[in-house]
């Protein structure tokens, strides 16, 4: 409740044309410290995401699902993984109610909260050997709540991160809250990688996969506290109001911006589609179908996600050069050609060398393009609409790209072969290519 009395008497100072004063006082907020907040917040929400995705592969199958086969248990444990995207529109209705009675700090406590509380559960998850279908209804029950928390987490900072960068470096500050993606999956698959070294396979099915969803609890504390900090003041509540990074009512917004909420949901699809086909799907396929030790492929990961760290950094100078909506256009161009070359002979041919080269250059695509996406998102919308566009938007694009992306791509591979995963894959960037060639207001909604 305390943050309403925070909202309610914020200083009156106006921002007009101001991004970077806040309060009566006049304090300047620097972009450094909003970045600080906006990494360490996505960096822990990701962290989440792939210590989940990586037991889906690696632990659900077996411990969860051991009554089918191998193949049959994969398909069952992503379903289970896209729960959360199926979940987040609702979770995000939820939460602009808790927002609206009990302000932004509250909202962001209690979907942290419920968020450390769901992976927790699962850390303590018991198997189907002990207490049967019990356990898939468990599982399914906290990755739902995993993603109505995620929702939650929405607090309007990585759009107030590039509202007050310097005019000619928002495409590098856009790029910043994106960082969060390839460092939290490096944390993930070295703490799993660690683990699978150091224990039996019997040890890490029975107890030792449990621990990163421990720690995810951990990390989720820290970033609580490291949001709120600056959420609940009143120099970020007065610079929030004054950029208009509020709710708009939801008829309103439907009704006015329905071609941005589509376009902004198309706009990404091409990374949001490759995000999945690099992290999730090669573990599946490797386990699968493959002899190979899976901590190889995870520390190929770790270096595919230390290239996407890189790419990042190459595509925010990028941006600011020549401007978003031609950087996602190369990018997009570049994983269409990608999706028809790279995917066609990488796992067919059975060679480890393709297959890593593959998750290599597609850490590099990814980090490229994946920089970029938000910055999309939120550029669609004028600024009255901007905090609930982007939430509507996200939801959307994230279901459609990249829910059910490790599903249909081992689907796809086990069926009909890999290259038809490049053809998935190809309908994604033609999407991006597709929403960019229609939006061409683009660059022109960075205020």
């Amino acid at each position: 409740m305390s943050t309403v009395s925070h909202e309610s008497n914020a200083g009156p100072g106006s921002l007009e044309g101001q991004a970077h004063v806040a309060g009566a006082d006049q304090h300047r907020v620097a972009p450094g410290e909003i970045a600080i907040g906006v990494i360490i917040g996505r960096l822990s929400e990701m962290f989440d995401f792939f210590v989940f995705g990586i037991a889906a592969v690696l632990v659900f199958p077996s411990v969860v699902f051991p009554f089918v086969d191998k193949t049959t248990a994969m398909y069952y444990s992503f379903g289970i993984f896209s729960l959360a995207f199926v979940a987040r529109p609702f979770g995000s209705l939820l939460f602009r109610i808790i927002h609206d009675w009990y302000g932004r700090g509250t909202k962001l406590t209690i979907a942290l909260f419920l968020l450390g509380t769901a992976t927790a559960g699962i850390a303590f998850l018991p198997g189907y050997e002990k207490i049967g279908v019990a356990s898939v209804v468990i599982l399914a029950a906290c990755r739902i709540a995993q993603g109505v928390a995620l929702a939650g987490t929405w607090d309007g900072l990585p759009s107030l991160l590039a509202l007050n960068a310097p005019p000619q470096r928002r495409g590098w500050f856009a790029m910043i809250p994106q960082l969060g993606g390839p460092l939290g999956f490096l944390l993930a698959a070295g703490l799993f990688v660690f683990l699978l070294l150091q224990l039996k396979p019997e040890d890490f099915l029975a107890w030792g996969w449990r621990y990163p969803f421990c720690v995810a609890f951990a990390i989720n504390v820290v970033a609580l506290f490291a949001r709120l900090r600056l959420v609940v003041t009143p120099e970020f509540t007065q610079l929030l109001k004054s950029r208009e990074l509020e709710p708009a009512p939801l008829g309103e917004l439907f009704r006015t911006q329905r071609a941005s909420i589509l376009l902004g949901a198309f706009a990404p699809l091409g990374s949001f589609a490759l995000f999945h086909l690099v992290t999730v799907f090669p573990l599946s396929w490797a386990s699968l179908f493959t002899q190979d030790a899976i901590t190889d492929y995870l520390f190929v990961q770790i270096a595919g996600a230390t290239l996407a760290v890189i790419s990042m950094l190459v595509s925010g100078k990028v941006a600011d050069r020549i401007g978003r909506r031609a950087t996602l256009a190369i990018s997009a161009v570049l994983i269409a050609i990608f999706s028809i070359v790279g995917m066609l002979p990488v796992f067919q041919e059975g060679s480890r060398l393709g297959a890593y080269l593959f998750i290599l250059v597609g850490f590099t695509l990814l980090g490229f393009s994946h920089a970029q996406a938000a910055g999309a998102i939120n550029s669609t919308f004028p600024s009255r609409y901007r905090y609930s566009g982007a939430i509507v938007t996200s939801d959307f694009a994230w279901l459609v790209g990249a829910a059910f992306a490790p599903l249909v791509a081992l689907f796809l591979a086990s069926n009909l072969g890999v290259g038809y995963v490049g053809l998935y894959l190809l309908s994604g960037a033609v999407g991006t290519l597709l929403a960019l060639g229609v939006n061409r207001n683009l660059e022109m909604r960075d205020d």
